[in-house]
């Protein structure tokens, strides 16, 4: 995995992404930059200093072969970077590399033609000069990050470290995001569709955030709309209304996301049953189970615990977690 230390970079950008990726030995992560071609790094360190002294280790090259790619955000957006940095990701695009763009990085992607008729995003106060400046790069409004084939792009700082997350999520599992997680005392990664900023009173997410956690704890009960409006003391339309507005879902949406990230856990940590989880996360019978998790991962439960080394199939839980 690449860091690009762009010109003009916002250093906490960089310092989440390495963060993040760095806390799994599943990546090697490498800050790069245009003017270390003679640094000679320990070869223990892939990436040079702190938080607080942060700097590139690597040669900008060195990104060109990297399988994942990420792009930083960066000040003054629409001044184009130098064409060496231009080059390269032209270069890993074309190799096939995932690319993710933090904020701002997302201009570095549209300058170089790689989202033309993809849909992607950025950090609110630049979703304007995005549209005005890449009319055909497709700009989803208010998106915490949008993945678009192998194209990752994200808002702010905070967003950053969601879609940091979604990529150790798809590469390793949810049990093992969970645990990043905690490493690095984050709260539960927030999903693609909630808003990036929230209009409305504070007291309101606090009463639909005991209701969210409430519905958590039980979802392997039959929930229903109407039943968390009732919980939350509000009118079904208006509790539709709220949570629309704060998780960027509606209510059974944001439900069937939690049921498949709970069962994705289950298969990951545990040996029980399909039949068993479907029951454990709500989904009823393991066939309403398997089809709803094909149409959101595009696999079958079982070839999803296979591919992420999941315990066989029996009556009780794994005593052992990635």
């Amino acid at each position: 995995m690449a860091i690009l230390a762009v010109p003009r970079a916002y250093t906490l950008d960089i310092g989440i992404a390495t963060h993040v990726f760095g806390r799994h030995p599943g990546y090697r992560v490498l800050v790069c930059a245009e003017g270390t071609e003679d640094a000679d790094p320990d070869p223990g360190t892939p990436f040079a200093g702190t938080a607080t002294g942060l700097g590139p280790a690597h040669p900008l090259s060195a990104a060109e072969s990297a399988d994942v790619v990420v792009v930083p955000g960066y000040d003054d957006p629409l001044l184009p970077l130098p064409s060496s940095y231009a080059r390269t990701l032209r270069i890993a695009t074309e190799r096939g590399a995932r690319m993710l763009a933090i904020c701002t990085g997302v201009f570095a992607l549209a300058d170089i033609g790689a989202l033309n008729g993809r849909t992607a995003t950025t950090h609110w106060r630049h979703t304007a000069e995005l549209r005005e400046n890449y009319p055909e790069v497709g700009v989803a409004e208010n998106r915490l990050f949008v993945e678009d084939g192998p194209f990752l792009t994200s808002a702010g700082a905070g967003a950053g470290i969601d879609a940091c997350l979604h990529v150790v999520r798809g590469d390793f599992g949810a049990a093992v995001a969970d645990g990043v997680t905690k490493d690095v005392v984050l709260p539960a990664a927030r999903g693609a569709q909630e808003p990036q900023y929230v209009d409305g009173p504070v007291a309101s997410r606090e009463d639909l955030r005991a209701t969210r956690e409430w519905a958590l704890a039980h979802l392997g009960s039959p929930l229903t709309v109407q039943g968390l409006a009732e919980l939350s003391l509000l009118s079904r339309r208006t509790f539709i209304r709220r949570f629309a507005r704060e998780t960027g879902m509606p209510p059974m949406h944001w439900v069937a996301v939690q049921r498949i990230l709970r069962a994705r856990r289950l298969l990951e940590t545990s040996g029980w049953t399909v039949e068993r989880i479907a029951r454990e996360t709500g989904f009823g019978s393991a066939a309403n189970f398997r089809t709803a998790f094909r149409r959101e991962l595009g696999m079958t439960p079982s070839a999803y615990r296979a591919a992420h080394g999941g315990g066989q199939e029996s009556g009780v839980p794994s005593r052992s977690t990635r």
